[in-house]
């Protein structure tokens, strides 16, 4: 799992720092590099639904050795492409197989921490920062160092591909598959169901894993998915905004500006390393909570300030709070249906990745209206509702099902590794 979230975040990273050699070398213009970038989350977007549907019928495990491989080439079309059909159909190619994988592996995360009793998704996303870091600094070098590209890229596709197939070894087995609880009781009490896996007949009776989600969950996931919407629109805003904010509002060298962003990326990395421990100690709904106020706080106190180095603490203390919001919004998600879980992360995500293609429409339109300033107290906004409806993540699961082939306890989580 961990190694696939790392393969992820590098080919992204990687990628991130080949834009502007493309756009230089292909000398696109603004407006048509943003709409082929745009065309990666818009497939990324539109595969979710499909990639939830494949997931719960052929297993997680076989969509992430199909995507994982996929994604761990693709570093090599996306340096490789030359013109802007080729550039865009990387992308996209990106957007599609990023997309499937995701769902795959958040719903692998959901069934492990299922199995071990514990939070552990945020040390997957944790795995997935530090993937881009590495993919944006081996991207820079790349750039940089021009003697012996093709070489050093190659081999760094073939260390992906390599690590892709020795993790799907480690993913667990398709064997282990939900079932539900033994017996149900039906409407009469003491009455119970005959066959172990048949639904109680009353409609107005909670359903269980075996008939499907329960009442309300699919107004749940609505839910969760509008506080991921927000949740991607404040980490877009911030992460692409905040150099440019630093720059031309405050007035800083290029190379400070930076500092923006890589404070934001660096606090996130950090956060998602601390979340499990902080999610077992104050609850998801807590983590949240927390977590949110903390983004309001680092940006309002960012955008208040004149001092840049204020201005960069601020933007880390966003970093920090954005987190761990998505990794448990998707676990929240899985528990939402835990026999169709990767249905359940599907909703979630389709709906808050839809900041990826909306967020810097939003951003940039606000910007050119009212200021870069005004603009960026939007994910400040976004960030205080997702405090206030935190408690969402806190909805209790009417039936909770038992992994097959598994002990309890630590015994699933130990056959994944």
């Amino acid at each position: 799992m961990l190694a696939y979230f790392v393969i992820l975040g590098l080919a992204e990273g990687i990628w991130i720092a080949r834009i502007p050699a493309v756009k230089a070398r292909l000398n696109l213009a603004d407006g048509l590099l943003g709409a082929a970038l745009l065309v990666g989350p818009a497939g990324l977007v539109l595969v979710m639904p499909l990639a939830g549907r494949l997931t719960d019928r052929f297993g997680s495990a076989r969509l992430i050795r199909s995507a994982g491989l996929v994604v761990a080439v693709l570093p090599l079309a996306l340096w490789s492409a030359q013109t802007l059909p080729e550039v865009t159909g990387a992308v996209l190619a990106f957007g599609i197989t990023g997309g499937v994988l995701l769902v795959g592996l958040n719903a692998q995360g959901v069934r492990l921490e299922r199995g071990y009793g514990r939070p552990l998704m945020a040390s997957f996303y944790a795995s997935f920062s530090l993937g881009g870091l590495a993919g944006a600094l081996l991207g820079g070098l790349l750039a940089w160092r021009r003697a012996g590209l093709p070489s050093v890229r190659d081999s760094i596709a073939a260390g992906c591909v390599t690590a892709a197939i020795l993790a799907g070894h480690r993913l667990m087995p398709e064997s282990a598959q939900v079932r539900p609880e033994p017996a149900q009781v039906c409407p009469d009490p003491g009455q119970v169901c005959p066959d172990p896996g048949q639904v109680c007949p009353d409609p107005g009776q909670p359903r269980g894993a075996a008939g499907g989600p329960p009442p309300g969950a699919g107004r749940w996931l609505l839910a969760l998915g509008l506080l991921a919407l927000c949740c991607v629109i404040a980490e877009g805003a911030v992460g692409s905004w905040s150099g440019v904010y630093l720059r031309d509002v405050l007035a800083t060298p290029g190379w400070f500006a930076a500092a923006g962003f890589a404070g934001f990326s660096l606090a996130m990395a950090a956060g998602r390393l601390a979340g499990d421990r902080l999610a077992a100690r104050f609850g998801p709904a807590g983590l949240v909570r927390r977590g949110g106020l903390l983004t309001v706080a680092g940006l309002v106190g960012a955008l208040s300030t004149h001092q840049a180095w204020l201005a960069v603490a601020g933007f880390a203390a966003c970093g920090g709070g954005l987190s761990c919001t998505m990794p448990q919004l998707f676990s929240a998600a899985g528990r939402a249906d835990p026999v169709h879980p990767g249905r359940a992360v599907a909703r979630v995500g389709t709906l808050g990745y839809l900041g990826l293609v909306g967020g810097p429409v939003l951003i940039g339109g606000s910007a050119s209206l009212a200021g870069l300033t005004a603009a960026l107290y939007i994910p400040a906004g976004l960030a205080l509702c997702v405090t206030g409806f935190a408690f969402l993540l806190d909805r209790p699961v009417v039936s909770e099902p038992v992994l097959s082939g598994t002990g309890p306890g630590r015994s699933a989580g130990s056959r994944s590794r």
